[in-house]
Parts: structure tokens; C-alpha cells; sequence
């Protein structure tokens, strides 16, 4: 009988006129106009992304770069996690340098790079409290 009628006095379910709960229909129909709301948002926004990206490449020199992706693409797949179009001159630099930087962070021992290091820490030899010469 309070939810839909002004309270005037305190004696009905403890609260103020001021704050008074709203029904419970009233917040459900809320909430739902908010989050439709948002989510003609969201799918306005979604919508302005997906449309740059799957238009058609009208650009000459765009469409070659697509191009020249897509072969990328099918070249690193192929390479196998290697260096694309590599010649034997620049695996060598890249091995020289790989083996500077195992040099230089203490990797030459044929320890694992990759691997988080282990930290080792001995506790310190603690002699006895000399409590005589206060």
C-alpha cells in the first residue's frame, strides 16, 4: 500500500517522504530504457569500426598495399617463425647479435634466456646480542 502512495508519516515501512524507495517497476523500466540505450550505442559504434574496415579498397596504392600484405602474410607463414626473404648474410648478423646480447645478460652457458631467473639469498650468520654493556 506505501510503495505506490506518498508516505506521511514515518509509521508505514520506516522511511522518510523524502526517501521513500520508488517501486519496484519503476526502477525494472529503468534500468531496461538504460540499457537499451547503451546498447544502440555500443552497436552504432561497432557499426562506424566494421564499415571502414571491410570496405572495399577503391585506391589503387591502397589495394596494392593490401596486396603486399597479404603476400607477407603467406611468406611468414611459410618461413616458419623465421626472418622473411632473409639472405645468409643477415641470418649470420642476426645469430652474431643474438649471441652479443647472450654475452652481455649472462646467456652463454647454453642457459634458457625465456626462463624467469632464480633469485638465491642466504640468510646472514647472526651473532649473539651482547646485552652486558648497557
Amino acid at each position: 500500500m506505501c510503495k505506490t502512495q506518498r508516505i506521511e508519516s514515518d509509521s508505514c515501512c520506516g522511511f522518510s517522504p523524502i526517501f521513500h524507495p520508488k517501486p519496484p517497476i519503476k526502477m525494472l523500466t529503468n534500468q531496461i530504457q538504460q540499457a537499451v540505450r547503451m546498447m544502440g550505442a555500443q552497436a552504432r559504434r561497432n557499426y562506424g569500426v566494421t564499415a571502414v574496415v571491410m570496405s572495399k579498397a577503391t585506391d589503387p596504392i591502397q589495394q596494392l598495399f593490401v596486396n603486399k600484405l597479404r603476400d607477407y602474410a603467406n611468406k611468414s607463414k611459410s618461413a616458419g617463425g623465421k626472418l622473411v626473404d632473409a639472405s645468409p648474410e643477415i641470418e649470420r648478423e642476426l645469430k652474431q647479435e643474438l649471441e652479443k646480447l647472450a654475452k652481455a645478460y649472462g646467456g652463454d652457458g647454453g642457459a634458457d634466456m625465456t626462463a624467469f631467473p632464480s633469485f638465491k639469498f642466504e640468510e646472514p650468520k647472526l651473532g649473539p646480542i651482547n646485552s652486558s654493556s648497557s
